[in-house]
């Protein structure tokens, strides 16, 4: 049953550049689309779709794929929040400029 999601041509594109960066990675270690999805616990059609940058393949079956090809760890950091520049920035310019003293916090509570 094909999915209501409708993803934005951004997220359409990223999703076919995954799919062709997974296609090359497979191509260049020469293995089949059989034994990578043998690997992975799904078909070949799935892979096939999941190469497409179909929408609808699951994050479940992109791990495994990741996995048979010896990519797995990329995918664990890809939201790393070390690597979150964006949150990081924001994270700074919302810290308090100065820090009070425990004294004069319990003189504003009285």
């Amino acid at each position: 049953m094909p999915s209501p999601y409708r993803p934005s041509p951004a997220v359409r594109r990223a999703l076919r550049k995954v799919g062709e960066d997974i296609r090359e990675a497979r191509l260049r270690r020469n293995l089949s689309m059989e034994v990578v999805a043998e690997r992975a616990a799904t078909s070949r059609a799935t892979l096939t779709r999941l190469e497409k940058g179909d929408p609808a393949v699951s994050a479940g079956i992109l791990a495994g794929v990741l996995q048979a090809l010896g990519m797995l760890v990329r995918l664990a950091d890809l939201a790393d929040s070390a690597e979150d520049r964006q949150g990081l920035d924001i994270s700074r310019e919302t810290l308090r400029q100065r820090a009070s003293s425990p004294r004069n916090r319990a003189a504003k509570d009285e």
